[in-house]
C-alpha cells in the first residue's frame, strides 16, 4: 500500500508506489517511533483529511502505519540527505549507473519487464494544492482499497508519484513512485501497483483511473527535503536540467517531463522527508 505524502500543504496527503529499492548507507541512529507512536500520529494527520475519505479507505490507511515505525535510509550525498527516511514497503527497483554530488542516474529494473500504475487526472492548475491532491489521492486510494473488478484490496508502495503531462495527446513517460504529472496545466497523480500483479491487475470501477503500463528507462534524480511546492519543483527541475548539460554520458531527452516522487506519511517531519525530482534522460552516443 502506499505511504502517505504531503505536497506543499502538510493537509495535503498523496501516495506514491514501486517496487524494491535497497537501501544504500545509514546515518546515526535516531529514536524510532513506536508502532502506537506513528498510529496516533498518522490519525492526527489524517484527521484534515477524513471529511474526503471514505470510512473504508481511512480504516485501510491506518492498518498500515505500523510500517512506517522503522524507516530506511538511502546512503547521503549530504546532510539534508543524511537526514532522510522512507518508509520500509515496496517500491521499484533501480540500478545506479552513475552518481555526482548534485544527481544521480538510475536505470529502473524491471527484470526485462514493464511495471504498472494507477493514474488519475488532477483538478486545477497545479500538482500540490489542497484540494486537487485530496481528490486525487482519494480516487486513487479507493480502487486500491477495492472499489476495482474483483474487490481487492491491495497493498501500498512507495513512492507516491506527481507528474507533467502533455495536452496534446497523451505521452506515458514516468519514473519509479505516487505519481503526479503535469501537461500545459495538467497534473496527473499516479500510484505504482504491487508488483506480485503484473498485467493482471483489477479494472477500476472509476472510470477516472486508468491503469498503465511504464516500460524500462534511465531517469535523472535529485532529492530535497520539506514539503513540496510548485516553486519548489520549477527551481529543482531548472538546476538539474542545467547540471546535465555538462554531463559527458547522459542528457535530458527531449520530451522529458518532470516528475515528483514523495515518500513519507504526513507526520514526518519536513528535514526528515524525502521528496525526488526525476527527469527522463538518454545516453549520449559517441
Amino acid at each position: 500500500m502506499h505511504p502517505l505524502a504531503i505536497s506543499g500543504n502538510p493537509g495535503i496527503a498523496s501516495f506514491f508506489t514501486t517496487a524494491s529499492v535497497t537501501p544504500r548507507g545509514s546515518t546515526a541512529p535516531q529514536r524510532s517511533r513506536s508502532a502506537l507512536e506513528t498510529r496516533i500520529s498518522l490519525v492526527l494527520a489524517l484527521a484534515s483529511q477524513s471529511s474526503t475519505l471514505s470510512q473504508r479507505v481511512l480504516g485501510e490507511l491506518l492498518s498500515e502505519t505500523a510500517k512506517y515505525a522503522f524507516p530506511r535510509r538511502f546512503e547521503a550525498q549530504n546532510l539534508e540527505e543524511a537526514l532522510m527516511s522512507v518508509p520500509n514497503l515496496e517500491t521499484v527497483r533501480y540500478r545506479i549507473l552513475k552518481r555526482t554530488s548534485q544527481y544521480e542516474i538510475r536505470e529502473v529494473e524491471t527484470e526485462g519487464k514493464p511495471y504498472y500504475i494507477a493514474e488519475t487526472t488532477m483538478p486545477g492548475k497545479s500538482g500540490f494544492d489542497f484540494t486537487g491532491a485530496s481528490q486525487g489521492f482519494n480516487v486513487l486510494a479507493e480502487y486500491l482499497f477495492g472499489k476495482n473488478t474483483t474487490s481487492e484490496q491491495m497493498e501500498m508502495t512507495t513512492p507516491v508519484i506527481t507528474r507533467k503531462v502533455q495536452s496534446d495527446g497523451e505521452k506515458m513517460d514516468m519514473p519509479t513512485p505516487v505519481i503526479t504529472k503535469r501537461a500545459s496545466d495538467n497534473w496527473k497523480m499516479s500510484f505504482v501497483m504491487p508488483s506480485k500483479y503484473g498485467a493482471n491487475l483489477p479494472l477500476p470501477k472509476d472510470p477516472s483511473v486508468r491503469i498503465e503500463e511504464v516500460p524500462q528507462k534511465i531517469v535523472a534524480v535529485t532529492a530535497f527535503s520539506g514539503f513540496v511546492t510548485d516553486e519548489d519543483v520549477k527551481r529543482k527541475e531548472a538546476k538539474l536540467r542545467n547540471d546535465l548539460k555538462s554531463d559527458p554520458q547522459f542528457r535530458v531527452k527531449h520530451d522529458a517531463l518532470v516528475e515528483v516522487a514523495q515518500f513519507n506519511p504526513p507526520f514526518t517531519p519536513p528535514f526528515m522527508r524525502r521528496n525526488e525530482i526525476v527527469l527522463e534522460v538518454e545516453r549520449i552516443s559517441d
